[in-house]
């Protein structure tokens, strides 16, 4: 049986929980999607819909889970990866409305935590293939489960979060003790490293996703700001005429700019 047949049943119960991405800031930019390259992709496919109740869905030929506020794709590692501890991406992160559910869950799927604060409701789970993902409560959540957070770690905390404010017109502000940058449908976090992060591609958390309203304009604008493109911007008619384009940051954080995600 094809693994998109295991979970129809949960991915129609849930869909009506799920819209599009955030409506954009001021330059066209909302949270987008979290690209894992991994071993196993059946397992994590199993975590995200089986577990977290994602909508599977695809554009062209590209498949996606679909959560509030973010898709998360999942695609097969042509090399072994490693986790994202370590990398310039440590974790990203969902609210979810139930602290004490959600651990039974991630629990009863046999995952192990990194972290788990019982006094602020707080979980860092460790996937298949060492990808680690926070799960935070917030009980005035009106679905069970909503993106949060990019966490990123840094030698210069506000130097990786003011080039977002810059690059993307992020808010810039503060979460807990972190340098935050504000974008819609999320924020990226920006903790201490003692030493230089390793580059997220090649790793299991490759890279994350940006959707940007468009998006040819503002890769004009990127390049004449002065910002090397990992991959130029291009039309790809297999995803159903997505647009991307591929830049990094400068903490090592590969990242895909997409035009058309959010229709999907």
């Amino acid at each position: 049986m094809r693994w998109t047949n295991l979970f129809t049943i949960s991915a129609v119960a849930a869909a009506s929980m799920f819209g599009q991405t955030a409506a954009p800031n001021d330059m066209g930019v909302s949270i987008g999607h979290m690209h894992l390259m991994v071993a196993d992709v059946d397992a994590q496919k199993k975590i995200w819909v089986g577990v977290l109740g994602g909508q599977v869905t695809t554009a062209g030929a590209l498949e996606m889970i679909k959560f509030p506020g973010v898709f998360i794709v999942v695609q097969k590692a042509r090399a072994a990866t490693e986790g994202s501890d370590g990398s310039s991406v440590n974790h990203f992160g969902f609210l979810v409305k139930s602290y004490p559910e959600m651990k039974k869950k991630l629990e009863d799927a046999g995952l192990t935590f990194s972290m788990d604060n019982a006094q602020t409701h707080q979980i860092i789970a460790v996937l298949p293939d060492k990808v680690r993902v926070e799960f935070s409560e917030d009980t005035s959540l009106t679905v069970p489960i909503k993106f949060h957070h990019i966490h990123e770690a840094g030698e210069n905390q506000e130097v990786v979060r003011d080039w977002y404010v810059k690059t993307f017109g992020a808010t810039a502000g503060k979460r807990g003790q972190f340098p935050a940058g504000f974008i819609p449908g999320g924020e990226v976090d920006v903790m201490k490293a003692t030493a230089a992060p390793v580059a997220t591609k090649g790793r299991a958390l490759d890279h994350i996703g940006f959707e940007v309203k468009n998006l040819e304009a503002f890769c004009k604008k990127l390049a004449a700001d002065g910002i090397a493109f990992d991959m130029a911007y291009r039309e790809v008619p297999q995803l159903a005429g997505l647009k991307i384009a591929f830049i990094v940051d400068p903490n090592g954080t590969r990242i895909e700019l997409t035009e058309g995600l959010s229709a999907h």
